[in-house]
């Protein structure tokens, strides 16, 4: 179970994608394709009165509005808490007093090694967005309840973005 070769096809600005053969847990040997990122850092954003701040951001790789959290990749040497501060002052125009850890996933395991940890950001105070060029977010204020049932009604579509909802509802609930 380990790396026999690796060849990066591709190297990019955001990812590289390399062939990899690998030796399975029954010695074949097996090649890959596999995109290589550098991780990210999400973080749901719980306004003092327990709402939460959600955003639409539309994303050209599916061609279409998403509503999710706000999240970024991670920067060579910045760690998961300090990236999801800079994200969230980007993207929403905030800045967390406390982050609480919601733990990680992975986005895809299938060809990709793209490992997103995830908090839940509160005691927030207010800035301006600082949005990049290739971005184009709204913010969208809802309960966790409404969030929920954008869950089950097929809106919230983004993996991390259910993930961190319904482990913080799961949160919810135990200190209730």
């Amino acid at each position: 179970m380990s790396k026999i070769t690796e060849e990066i096809i591709y190297h990019g600005r955001i990812l590289d994608l390399a062939r990899e053969v690998h030796s399975m847990p029954d010695n074949r040997e097996s090649s890959f394709e596999i995109i290589h990122h550098p991780g990210g850092a999400a973080a749901l954003p719980i306004l003092e009165d327990g709402r939460l701040l959600l955003i639409r951001q539309f994303r050209p790789a599916i061609q279409d509005y998403i509503y999710e959290i706000p999240a970024g990749r991670l920067e060579i040497g910045e760690t998961p808490a300090s990236c999801v501060e800079r994200e969230l002052q980007e993207e929403i125009g905030y800045r967390p007093g406390h982050l609480e850890s919601l733990g990680y996933v992975y986005s895809s395991v299938g060809f990709c090694n793209e490992k997103i940890h995830l908090f839940i950001a509160t005691d927030l105070q207010q800035t301006q967005t600082a949005h990049e060029p290739d971005e184009f977010i709204e913010p969208l204020v809802v309960t966790l309840d409404d969030a929920l049932e954008m869950i089950s009604a097929g809106t919230i579509t983004d993996a991390k973005t259910q993930i961190a909802l319904l482990r913080y509802a799961l949160l919810s609930k135990e200190k209730s």
